[in-house]
């Protein structure tokens, strides 16, 4: 009984750790960004994309954490040419900065993928008073992408990835209050984010047509990272503890994946060949999955991109 327990547990956690890209492409001569990088899937699909040559920019808020990152993917790659940019999503300030930056030093950029995030947080606010989870998640992703837009289309044929979440699913746009002032609940919050970044991806693909420019959102899976580590917040301490000491070890032994499992999908679709044919699609264990009613809604996906631009002040729009 106790060998049938054990090798059902084996072959469940198989099954749980999904796809895995198997694409050789190299990546040499290429420079690819990735916001977050400094731990979890970020930090892996940068491993990555170091192994295959190209030239990694980690976009992280934290430098000393990206720092002992940038040492470790260096190390890990054999591959020297890793670099960081300061990088704060929560502060449209520090978005611009960075991507100007980005913009003056590097000739090209064929790959940004927008990683970082934040998860089921209290309701804090960005520096620019936006509601902190769509502020991070989508609004400093979506003007960080929009400036360095002629960039990545002067490097064409390059690609622009959006990590999601299967969350999106149970997502809406609060149209009438975005930054959920009346009803504010974390996950209701974060589910709202998820959607607005798979709603990008679409829209952009549209705005980007002709361009070879392709985009994508993707479902990284229930991954063993840093991102749940504001969960249990809202929780009386007893339930906190009991969840934070009992329930999650639990869950995450039987169902979540490795930070290099939860990478395979964001390194599939920045480096595999058919993907590259196909743009606007959602994806999960590095296959094209369908994505909710709600997020290939062409009339959201237009009225989410006209307010994200006012709301950043984005002045110039994409051709």
């Amino acid at each position: 009984m106790y060998c049938c327990n054990v090798v059902g547990i084996f072959f469940l956690r198989r099954w749980m750790a999904g796809g895995w890209c198997h694409s050789r492409a190299r990546l040499d001569g290429k420079t690819v960004l990735i916001t977050g990088a400094n731990t979890g899937i970020g930090k892996m699909t940068a491993v990555d994309m170091a192994r295959r040559g190209a030239k990694v920019i980690l976009a992280c808020r934290n430098l000393d954490k990206a720092k002992s990152a940038q040492e470790e993917i260096i190390k890990a790659s054999n591959n020297s040419n890793v670099s960081i940019v300061e990088l704060d999503l929560a502060s449209l300030e520090s978005v611009r900065k960075c991507a100007e930056k980005v913009n003056k030093e590097e000739e090209r950029l064929d790959i940004l993928i927008n990683n970082a995030g934040i998860m089921a947080c209290p309701r804090w606010e960005t520096k620019d008073g936006f509601e902190m989870q769509l502020g991070t998640n989508h609004l400093g992703h979506f003007l960080f992408t929009n400036l360095l837009l002629d960039l990545i289309k002067k490097s064409a044929p390059a690609r622009i990835i959006n990590v999601s979440s299967l969350a999106h699913v149970r997502g809406d746009i609060y149209f009438d209050d975005l930054m959920l002032r009346k009803d504010y609940v974390p996950w209701k919050s974060y589910r709202q984010s998820k959607l607005a970044n798979v709603l990008f991806s679409k829209e952009l693909a549209k705005r980007l047509e002709g361009t070879s420019v392709t985009t994508y959102s993707l479902h990284p899976g229930a991954v063993d990272t840093e991102l749940p580590r504001y969960m249990t917040r809202s929780m009386s301490f007893v339930v906190g503890t009991i969840v934070m000491y009992v329930v999650f070890p639990v869950l995450k032994f039987l169902f979540f994946k490795t930070s290099e499992q939860g990478a395979q999908t964001s390194i599939h679709c920045a480096v595999d060949e058919q993907a590259g044919l196909q743009t606007g699609l959602y994806y999960s264990d590095c296959a094209v999955k369908k994505a909710s009613s709600k997020a290939n809604d062409a009339e959201m996906a237009k009225k989410l991109w006209e307010m994200s631009a006012e709301l950043v002040g984005l002045e110039k729009k994409v051709d």
